[in-house]
């Protein structure tokens, strides 16, 4: 029988931790790109697209208030933490995608936004300074140029400077939601637990998103009539519960999970394949064909995404011996002996 060493006991449970943050990563990019595929009928049926938002943020909050009630003394303990998840994760990338939607194509939207896996390495390397691998690197650069396909940015390219930046704004702030789903993932038992983090980060969304989206205008009535998905009545209400339950809870419960499984880097150019995902389910469930630029596009999105998640982590530099390490604490236990 082959003896396991303690190295190798580490690296197993690192291997089975990266596998399943890679499948987390994929069933949260599954409930993204869903979002839209549902969102879409309803904003046709009659609904504002950021009363769609509102009701997506603060269904997902009042679903996840008794987690809220159950982690009480973590807005005691990470105020800055929970306050940034709900300004920069939730309110901040939602507010800022549909309002660039309003002045420039949803594909140039979908592709500046989708930037923020490259933003990722570079608040990595140049602000954490922490080393990056080369795979994670090109990984990003194959997910990009996938993504240019996918959304067919030639298609509709047309210069607004404040879109432009309300997009760039909407990738910032996912860069946020990386940064900080990996809050405290070396903390150990001291970390801030995960479904406490996302569930105040809804609310604090919700509250930012009531005086954004102004629901008390909202149409109620659209949600008790049917919207047409591809020419098929669906209940609205239904579409409703798709979005809040699976596309929003769901989807950020996997989502900060594979981050801390992960890293915010591999996992963010793994959510890349959100654009994949929701272009394929608009062809499948909305009649949207692809083309084949399209479909050339997701297949290089995919070998990013197996490029950067299959690198192994870069090490950071050794530290000198001499700033104080087992060296040099063995030579002041000597000289005191």
């Amino acid at each position: 029988m082959p003896v396991r060493t303690t190295e190798s006991r580490k690296n197993g449970r690192a291997g089975d931790g990266r596998g399943v943050g890679l499948g987390l990563a994929l069933v949260s990019a599954l409930a993204f790109g869903g979002s839209g595929v549902a969102a879409k009928p309803l904003i046709e049926a009659g609904l504002d697209p950021l009363h769609v938002v509102w009701l997506r943020v603060a269904g997902a909050a009042v679903v996840m208030l008794p987690v809220a009630v159950r982690h009480r003394a973590l807005p005691r303990r990470r105020p800055a933490l929970l306050a940034g998840f709900g300004l920069l994760a939730v309110a901040g990338v939602q507010a800022c995608y549909f309002a660039a939607l309003s002045r420039i194509p949803v594909g140039v939207a979908l592709l500046i936004e989708y930037l923020a896996p490259a933003l990722v390495l570079g608040w990595v390397r140049f602000v954490q300074r922490r080393p990056v691998t080369r795979a994670a690197a090109l990984g990003v650069v194959l997910a990009a140029g996938g993504l240019a396909c996918v959304v067919e940015v030639w298609s509709g390219l047309s210069f607004d400077a404040l879109g432009l930046l309300l997009a760039l704004g909407a990738a910032c702030c996912q860069v946020g939601y990386f940064v900080l789903s990996d809050q405290g993932a070396d903390a150990g038992e001291r970390a801030p637990d995960p479904l406490g983090v996302i569930a105040y980060g809804l609310l604090v969304g919700a509250l930012v998103l009531t005086a954004v989206a102004r629901p008390w205008q909202l149409d109620w009535s659209v949600l008790a009539g049917s919207a047409r998905m591809n020419g098929t009545a669906v209940p609205a209400l239904a579409l409703l519960v798709w979005i809040v339950l699976v596309a929003t809870v769901l989807a950020y419960v996997t989502g900060v999970l594979s981050v801390r499984r992960l890293s915010p880097q591999v996992a963010g150019v793994v959510a890349c394949l959100e654009a994949v995902i929701a272009t394929v389910l608009a062809w499948v469930l909305l009649g949207e064909h692809l083309s084949a630029p399209q479909v050339v596009g997701g297949a290089v999105v995919l070998v990013g995404a197996f490029t950067a998640q299959s690198a192994a982590p870069a090490e950071a530099p050794a530290r000198p011996a001499a700033a104080g390490g087992p060296d040099r604490e063995l030579s002041r236990q000597r000289t005191s002996a």
